[in-house]
């Protein structure tokens, strides 16, 4: 019996990795401490719930842990890599999202609202705070891949391969309210967002932890070109959200990202 039901999730796997189209850029957008019902149907954030209609909205996401920083690393690097704190700095090694998009000769760069500068290892600098920048704690990765938010391209054909976008503290939801962080998002991403409909590209925003008060249940909102409309009920977390993204690449899972389904919502054509 256990050797059928390894067979059958593994062409599971196999058949949601097929589904899964290959973007020519993708951007996702990491917020924070809101659950999904402080956002979904919230009328402090109409961007948000706009996208929500206009793509596809997993409607059962939920985060992996309590606080954020070690889901920042799981939607990264597919582990918490022993981290269960907000605890800075951190100097890890493994493999991750962005080594195995270098190394397969693809582009990953993590852009940070208010990092004072490129290549900045400081654990906070005003609304900026390392914890909620994943990237920057491993040593495979360079310190060219560590932009503040102001280098990111206003021609989305010269985008990297899969961008990461972390607010900061104001505008993420962490310490400013929905209604900020939503017209940041409107006024930041909603050129990208429209542009990907046409452009084989993808955005993804999801939030790495809900505000403590329910099961960590948040959102998370798909839209992009080839992206099926709706609300999507299958269960995920931040494990299946790597998976997908390196799927998309043809690249090898990451950890506890090996053992899950991706995230699947695609359109047939």
């Amino acid at each position: 019996m256990a050797t059928l039901l390894t067979a059958t999730v593994s062409c599971d796997l196999l058949s949601a990795q097929d589904r899964i189209p290959r973007p020519d850029h993708i951007v996702v957008v990491i917020e924070g401490n809101r659950s999904y019902d402080g956002v979904i149907g919230n009328a402090d954030a109409p961007y948000l719930n706009r996208l929500a209609r206009q793509g596809a909205s997993l409607t059962q996401f939920y985060a992996l842990t309590h606080p954020s920083q070690p889901n920042y690393l799981a939607l990264f690097s597919g582990s918490f890599l022993g981290v269960s704190d907000n605890s800075c700095p951190h100097t890890l090694t493994s493999r991750n999202l962005g080594s195995e998009l270098l190394q397969a000769d693809l582009a990953f760069v993590g852009y940070a609202q208010n990092m004072p500068r490129a290549g900045f290892t400081g654990c906070a600098d005003g609304a900026y705070v390392r914890r909620h920048n994943p990237w920057v704690n491993f040593t495979n990765l360079s310190a060219s891949v560590n932009r503040p938010w102001t280098d990111f391209p206003r021609d989305f054909t010269d985008l990297p391969t899969v961008a990461f976008v972390v607010p900061d503290l104001e505008h993420g939801m962490h310490d400013g309210n929905v209604r900020r962080a939503d017209t940041w998002l409107r006024d930041s991403l909603g050129g990208y967002a429209d542009w990907a409909m046409t452009h084989n590209s993808l955005l993804v925003v999801t939030w790495a932890e809900d505000d403590s008060d329910g099961p960590n249940h948040v959102p998370t909102i798909l839209v992009g070109e080839h992206v099926r409309q709706g609300d999507h009920d299958q269960p995920h977390n931040q494990y299946g959200l790597l998976r997908m993204l390196l799927d998309a690449y043809g690249l090898k899972s990451l950890h506890n990202s090996a053992d899950v389904e991706p995230v699947d919502v695609w359109s047939d054509d």
